[in-house]
């Protein structure tokens, strides 16, 4: 079997491009009977020459419209193509199924990306660099404390709404209920299984309604795009605040502005924001309760190399007819 896997370097520089191709080398190298080509991170305008004659295409982009119809005309070998992402542009569902072309994701960012809202939300509550820095400051020069440079807000027994009850909202919430919040979520459908049984599954508008915390955890398209607005927000509860690590496009960014001046949102944790990647564009960072990172929640090596882990499983899953992670 001819692959070719598209594997750069990891935002940042580490861990390596060619540290990401011997992980993937090293995964291969039990497997018989395949013609590996290696190359760096995959362009979309070069996706026909990348495609070539392989069977299986590892570590491309799924932008929107690059594999139709014609694609699969042009590459009638392809049958297998993994995305390292988890979400994915518009592609040709019809013709992949009649070209029997099987696409995957690669769900990697749980824990990372779970892990990087609460810290959002942690450093919202409770600003431990500023706090650390004051109580330093004031301690160096034989001062007594006397007072808080912020303003400190307990987690216990608060109500945590988690927007999307995939796996990276499902692991938030088990990290809020380890805090002893109270945990509910809103999902597109319910949710089953001992694993949700710590989570009330309500309404959008309940969750709206009663969460003093609302983490969002759902991929951006046409039904969620905008899903937070200024209708939305007015049901909120006052002083809610807000975590988005999923995407930019789901928060109206005018009216989360809007909602942030004038205190009905407290603060929002953003690694996203409306309008990336042109972040100056966004009025956002003039608010002094927005606290704004740089789409990284992804970004830890160890993250980098579950991904191909990942990948490499959802192949040979694919290889020995039980693919996994399907799109």
């Amino acid at each position: 079997m001819k692959i070719v896997i598209c594997r750069g370097s990891a935002f940042g520089g580490y861990p390596s491009e060619e540290q990401l191709q011997t992980y993937w080398k090293e995964l291969l190298a039990g497997v018989p009977d395949l013609q590996i080509t290696m190359r760096g991170g995959f362009n979309s305008a070069q996706a026909d020459e990348i495609a070539g004659d392989n069977e299986a295409l590892i570590g491309a982009w799924i932008g929107d419209d690059v594999f139709t119809a014609s694609f699969f005309d042009r590459h009638p070998n392809l049958k297998y193509v993994s995305t390292y992402a988890h979400g994915f542009g518009r592609f040709d569902h019809e013709a992949a199924a009649a070209h029997g072309v099987t696409f995957t994701n690669t769900v990697y960012g749980d824990e990372t990306i779970a892990e990087f809202a609460m810290s959002l939300l942690l450093s919202i509550c409770h600003h431990p660099e500023m706090e650390a820095a004051y109580y330093h400051d004031e301690l160096a020069k034989g001062r007594t404390l006397q007072s808080l440079k912020t303003r400190q807000i307990e987690l216990y027994e608060k109500t945590m709404g988690i927007i999307g009850l995939g796996r990276i909202g499902l692991r938030m919430a088990e990290m809020a209920h380890a805090f002893g919040m109270n945990v509910i979520a809103y999902n597109h459908h319910e949710k089953k299984g001992p694993a949700y049984d710590i989570v009330k599954q309500v309404s959008f508008d309940e969750l709206l309604s009663t969460s003093d915390v609302i983490s969002i955890h759902v991929p951006l398209n046409e039904g969620t795009r905008r899903m937070i607005n200024a209708d939305t927000i007015s049901r909120m509860k006052d002083g809610v605040i807000l975590i988005n690590t999923a995407r930019g496009g789901i928060i109206d960014g005018s009216a989360l502005v809007e909602a942030l001046h004038s205190g009905k949102v407290y603060a929002a944790g953003l690694d996203v924001v409306d309008g990336e990647p042109r972040h100056d564009l966004s009025p956002v960072f003039a608010c002094d309760n927005a606290l704004i990172t740089g789409h990284i929640a992804w970004t830890p090596p160890e993250a980098s190399f579950r991904s191909v882990r990942i990948a490499y499983e959802n192949f040979i899953n694919w290889m020995n007819h039980h693919p996994t992670s399907t799109i």
